[in-house]
């Protein structure tokens, strides 16, 4: 793979949780405007991968963490960073849907107030803005003020989606976000990850393998804490230069 300059570039990333050691000297590029894919058995670190970009790991008791996250060239591990503005600029959306107990407005419209916008018309526009790219408001624009909770689990997801692009982050993490979600609500969540590859560097964890083949444009395997290969998707898939990869991705490696 000819290298592409890096949205984010990792290096020599290890974590551990108290005895646990869940990442191993990963050191990865994610390219800017593109959607890569994390792969990965149950416990291979994808997840604590993708937590530590946006330094989510922090909030778990015991976590230790080394080696450099670059975002662009800054470290966020670096003393003084500011991690409450690398959370607006990386956003993440979980696997269980966690709208705030409030209203469709209102949870759009929360990072705005949490960054003092004070303009209600400008809140307004952000709203129509990111409900419609998520295809939102057609279904739910003509009663903005109901609860967010009354909303289904596919449009719940969607909401939170828009919640994160409301404050124009420029990468989007996304941790099994249809995990939870029935074949037709998943069907519409990954054609709303395929648009947003377009404008915004996007980065999955699955254990959907369908799922990583048909949204992403690089895939990385990880197994037992380690990044086993990294490579454009259809490499992954049928061409791996990794034992373990052609065993995962073809079943034989749970």
């Amino acid at each position: 793979m000819a290298e592409p300059r890096w949205k984010i570039q990792t290096l020599g990333l290890t974590v551990d949780f108290g005895k646990t050691r869940a990442l191993s000297e990963v050191s990865l590029g994610i390219a800017p405007q593109r959607i890569t894919a994390l792969i990965g058995p149950s416990g291979s670190g994808k997840s604590a991968f993708l937590r530590s970009l946006n330094r989510m790991n922090d909030l778990v008791p015991g976590v230790r963490v080394s080696g450099q996250v670059l975002l662009d060239t800054d470290n966020v591990y670096d003393p003084g960073f500011d991690v409450p503005g690398l959370r607006r600029r990386v956003g993440m959306i979980f696997r269980r849907s966690n709208p705030f107990p409030m209203t469709v407005f209102e949870n759009i419209a929360y990072g705005l107030r949490v960054q003092r916008v004070r303009d209600r018309h400008a809140v307004e526009r952000v709203v129509r803005r990111s409900l419609e790219a998520v295809s939102l408001w057609e279904e739910v624009g003509e009663d903005l003020h109901r609860s967010a909770l009354g909303l289904s689990d596919g449009q719940r997801q969607r909401l939170c989606i828009a919640r994160a692009l409301a404050i124009e982050p420029e990468v989007l993490l996304m941790d099994e976000p249809a995990g939870e979600l029935d074949p037709a609500a998943t069907a519409r969540i990954e054609e709303l990850i395929r648009e947003l590859g377009e404008r915004y560097t996007v980065v999955i964890a699955t254990h959907n393998l369908q799922q990583a083949a048909r949204l992403s444009e690089v895939t990385a395997f990880f197994h037992a804490g380690r990044l086993v290969e990294v490579d454009e998707t259809p490499l992954i898939f049928t061409n791996p230069s990794r034992r373990e990869t052609e065993d995962y991705v073809t079943g034989r490696l749970g």
